[in-house]
């Protein structure tokens, strides 16, 4: 079992195909990433969710495109599993649906392109990669690129 994904969608007007695809493309980042067994959980939603959710964890009361949350992420004195093999849970994927589409118009480029982009940032950030420094950033974003690319989702599209 590579990458399994438990995925809710909200109302938000995604097609069954276009969901399989975003699927098909998390596995790809998986498998390019030698993830292995893993569980994650992908939702999208809407604005005002998203603000909320925003809000409530981040303390940032505004929209936002997506937001992840890592469960890998080790606590002091947290005790380790032992025993049988399990998947590691990488955590929540969450994506707002409308800003996702205002931002490939804004960008110029596919939804499909748009949603493929922030679901791979989630997968990454998930990961343990980030873009707080200039050095940090340019590697996640070439990352996302170097994937998005080999999937058939180039920026030009």
């Amino acid at each position: 079992m590579p990458l399994e994904i438990d995925w809710r969608d909200e109302n938000t007007g995604l097609s069954d195909e276009q969901i399989r695809e975003l699927e098909k493309l998390l596995s790809f980042a998986a498998d390019k990433l030698n993830v292995g067994d893993a569980e994650l959980s992908l939702s999208f939603v809407d604005n005002e969710t998203i603000r909320k959710i925003n809000a409530q964890y981040r303390n940032k009361d505004q929209v936002t495109d997506v937001i992840s949350f890592a469960l890998e992420e080790k606590v002091e004195g947290e005790a380790e599993i032992v025993g049988v093999p399990i998947p590691r849970m990488l955590g929540d994927i969450i994506v707002s649906v409308p800003k996702a589409r205002e931002q490939a118009e804004a960008y110029g480029h596919s939804f499909e392109r748009e949603l493929g982009f922030l679901v791979v940032h989630g997968l990454l950030h998930l990961l343990g990669y980030d873009h707080q420094t200039p050095a940090e950033e340019k590697e996640m974003f070439s990352l996302q690129e170097e994937i998005l690319t080999a999937f058939g989702l180039p920026r030009s599209k």
